[in-house]
C-alpha cells in the first residue's frame, strides 16, 4: 500500500492496486518491455497488480508468467467499458491506473489517479483528456509509484 495526501486534489490517498494496460504500456507488440519485469516485481511488494488486456498478440499468459500480477484478459468488443467495469469491482479511490489507448480513457478517468504513457504506440488525445498525468514511458510512470512525492508535486494545487 502507498499512502499519500494531495493538496488542493484528494488529501488522503490509499493506493492498493495498479491497473495496467499491457499493450502499448507495459509491451510493445505483444512482447514485454525490456527490463519492467523487474519494476514490476518489486512495486507488487506494495499493491496488487492487474494486467487488463484484449490479448490482441495472443501472447500476454506467456509474457507475464514472471511477473507477479493479476492477468485478466478481457472481450475485445468494448474493451474500454469492460476495463471500467473492472476496475469498479475494486475501491476506485485505491486504483491508480496507467495506460495509452482509447480503450483506457474509462479507467484513467475512473481511478483515483490516471497516468497516461507516451511510447512508441503513441497515445490517444481522449486517454490525454482523461489522465491527471502524462509520461514519456512506463518506467518514469511507476517511477511515480515509487516515489509518491513526485505525484504531490506534479498534482496539488
Amino acid at each position: 500500500m502507498i499512502s499519500l495526501s494531495i493538496p488542493g486534489f484528494n488529501e488522503n490517498i490509499t493506493i492498493e492496486h495498479l491497473v495496467l494496460d499491457f499493450n502499448g504500456t507495459i509491451a510493445m507488440d505483444g512482447k514485454l518491455i525490456h527490463g519492467i519485469a523487474e519494476v514490476l516485481n518489486d512495486l507488487a511488494q506494495k499493491v496488487t497488480i492487474h494486467v487488463l488486456t484484449g490479448n490482441t498478440f495472443g501472447s500476454v499468459e506467456e509474457e507475464l508468467k514472471k511477473v507477479t500480477c493479476n492477468v485478466i484478459p478481457l472481450p475485445k468488443e468494448n474493451l474500454g467499458f469492460e476495463k471500467k467495469k473492472y476496475i469498479q469491482q475494486l475501491n476506485l479511490q485505491s486504483v491508480v491506473s496507467i495506460g495509452n489507448g482509447r480503450n483506457d480513457r474509462l479507467i484513467l478517468q475512473a481511478s483515483v489517479i490516471g497516468i497516461m504513457v507516451v511510447q512508441q504506440e503513441g497515445a490517444s488525445s481522449e486517454a490525454l483528456m482523461a489522465a491527471d498525468v502524462i509520461c514519456p514511458d512506463i518506467f518514469s510512470a511507476l517511477e511515480l509509484l515509487n516515489n509518491p512525492l513526485r505525484l504531490v508535486a506534479t498534482l496539488r494545487n
